[in-house]
């Protein structure tokens, strides 16, 4: 951000006449020595917990291919730049340039003069929020030579000549990975505020973060998993998921819950949720005040929801087809024995609404009738133009993930929950790392962030066949997959479908939604909510954060459909309900969960939601 302008118009911050101004003038020596001590005793101690999987043969695999291959894309965004000398004496001269010129501001603002940045951060970058990064020089062109190298070698990809699109978009995100790790506000040496900060604490600071390093290195196992939330603030069906229901159903791949009603009547068709199992489906249910599943319930929908296991390695040969026959149809199995009605309507989530998307397929081909109506959470059924994730598909990053996969019969929790991290570093590792473990602070009770870090794994037969059916190969939407013996054609699914995407979701955008909502047979309902993946879901209409649009048949591209669509501010939650009660308005008595033909065998949230991977 820039100051206001000056009397002759020019802007720009005056030098820092007094830096570290609320910084000790002299920090306490003494104090500081001996937490120097303690900062190699911790030191030793994040070693020994780097150290000791190691040593006995437990260390978990697939770093070393990932460095290898983002040494092997870089390496090939430079071999485009070698074989054309001309255009490496024009980056040279470009980043030689820019250098100049900062240099040449920085000696101009040491000497007194107002002049306009070289480069700025954007407005939403908060790691440069500290007033020293623009009013003290030294601080102000270490900021502005990183934004320069940064612009610099991201346009270095771009310009890179010949080639494909996938190796590009592998260039973009290493090139993002790195220089969110380079950056100077993750160094103390170079961030103002982690100085003032360690010399007004002589070095406590650094202590009590490496300490936290230490147990989060303990607590990935030999791999660092930052700590994001207080993890102590809460506790499963305690104070977050905890919607009264039972569970009534139980197999080795689901808990079937039903929620209590909090209605006199209830709508007579059964609602099921199907949520993603790479995540747990208390997204859905965070408290009271966020939870999609007690709205529904306080509409008067009878609420099932499925609750994934978390698999180890008994689950290794479960798939595609053991998730739809284990998971959706031995839902609507219990669902019919508990309230007697044969048909549903379902809502799927993410990867959970893929699943859904070829359940629907299935049962078209086997004349199935008894999901009467879908409604996908930020779902894709075509891949051709998928998400941000699609930087980790190819054959070859597939293969090492399948060697992983094979040791254990599963893809651990953290490959999944690192991988989404890896898509926001900025937001959701480094902001962290320098929070936690250079500031040396905790971070606060964040009902969102808890959830985000209770990964699961993923079962080795389900996941492949997820990786290479839908991102890599794109079957689904091409009419090309076959499960269960049954070639599957998205066209044969006639049913009412409300499509909703995100506007600013990265892995599942909007376009890929709106293109998936063009593959299916029958009437869809296609909108778009504002905010991301979880946040554009997860709205609830007493907070009016965020807005959605509805406009004409998703036909035709993405862009012309933005224009003609219409603004409506709040949430999408009232709107999805009326399409959900206009198709079967009908309402009869509450059904108790337990007191039907299946007993409750406990309370909600269940038991497979506790698990931790």
């Amino acid at each position: 951000m820039c100051p206001p302008a000056d009397e002759k118009g020019k802007a720009g911050p005056k030098p820092a006449e007094t830096p570290f101004a609320d910084m000790p003038a002299v920090p306490d020596f003494e104090a500081m020595a001996q937490n120097m001590g303690k900062l190699v005793e911790q030191a030793g101690k994040v070693t020994a917990a780097y150290m000791r999987p190691i040593e006995r043969g437990e260390a978990k695999t697939g770093q070393a291919d990932e460095a290898s291959e983002m040494v092997k894309v870089l390496g090939r965004v430079a071999e485009r730049w070698v074989s054309d000398p001309q255009k490496i004496i024009e980056a040279q001269s470009s980043i030689t340039s820019d250098f100049l010129t900062l240099w040449s501001s920085t000696l101009k603002r040491l000497g007194g003069e107002q002049v306009e940045p070289v480069i700025e951060p954007e407005k939403r970058d908060a790691r440069f929020a500290d007033p020293e990064w623009n009013t003290h020089p030294v601080f102000d062109f270490v900021k502005q030579a990183y934004l320069l190298t940064t612009r610099w070698a991201e346009g270095m990809v771009e310009q890179a000549d010949d080639l494909d699109p996938h190796t590009r978009d592998k260039a973009r995100f290493y090139v993002k990975q790195i220089a969110g790790a380079l950056a100077p506000s993750n160094f103390v040496a170079t961030n103002p505020e982690l100085l003032r900060e360690t010399m007004a604490q002589n070095g406590e600071n650094l202590v009590r973060g490496m300490k936290m390093l230490a147990e989060d290195i303990e607590a990935g196992g030999g791999e660092l998993k930052i700590r994001q939330s207080d993890a102590g603030a809460f506790q499963i069906g305690v104070n977050i998921a905890t919607t009264p229901g039972k569970v009534i159903y139980r197999n080795d791949i689901i808990e079937l819950i039903q929620y209590a009603p909090a209605t006199e009547t209830v709508l007579k068709r059964p609602l099921l949720i199907v949520p993603p199992w790479i995540n747990k489906f208390y997204i859905l249910d965070l408290n009271a005040d966020k939870s999609f599943i007690r709205w529904c319930v306080s509409q008067g929908l009878t609420v099932f929801c499925i609750s994934w296991v978390n698999p180890d390695h008994r689950h290794a040969l479960k798939d595609f087809e053991s998730y739809m026959r284990e998971g959706i149809f031995a839902a609507l199995e219990a669902i019919e024995q508990v309230t007697g009605e044969r048909q549903v309507s379902s809502i799927g989530y993410c990867v959970g609404g893929t699943l859904l998307g070829v359940t629907l397929a299935y049962m078209a081909a086997t004349r199935d009738k008894r999901i009467a109506s879908a409604t996908f959470f930020t779902t894709q059924v075509d891949f051709s133009h998928a998400g941000e994730l699609s930087v980790f598909v190819d054959e070859e990053q597939i293969r090492a993930v399948e060697e992983q996969m094979a040791e254990r019969g599963y893809l651990d929790g953290a490959r999944m929950s690192g991988a989404f991290n890896m898509l926001r570093p900025n937001d959701l590792i480094w902001s962290y790392a320098v929070n936690n473990y250079l500031k040396g602070k905790a971070p606060t009770a964040f009902d969102l962030l808890y959830w985000n870090s209770d990964s699961t794994r993923m079962p080795a037969a389900n996941h492949s066949f997820y990786l290479r059916n839908c991102y890599l190969e794109n079957k689904l939407s091409k009419g090309e997959m076959r499960v269960g013996g049954k070639l599957l054609d998205l066209k044969k699914v006639t049913i009412p479908i409300y499509n909703l995407a995100t506007r600013e979701d990265h892995i599942a955008p909007a376009k890929s939604v709106f293109l998936g909502s063009q593959a299916f047979g029958g009437p869809v309902e296609y909108v778009m909510a504002g905010s991301g993946h979880i946040a554009g879901v997860v709205n609830p209409p007493n907070k009016v954060k965020y807005q959605y649009w509805t406009g004409p048949k998703p036909e035709g591209e993405f862009d012309d459909w933005v224009k003609k669509t219409e603004e409506h501010p709040g949430s999408w939650w009232p709107h999805w309900f009326a399409w959900v009660e206009k198709q079967a308005p009908k309402r009869v008595e509450p059904r108790v969960p337990g007191e039907g033909p299946l007993p409750a065998l406990e309370d909600a949230p269940g038991s497979y939601v506790k698990v931790k991977a």
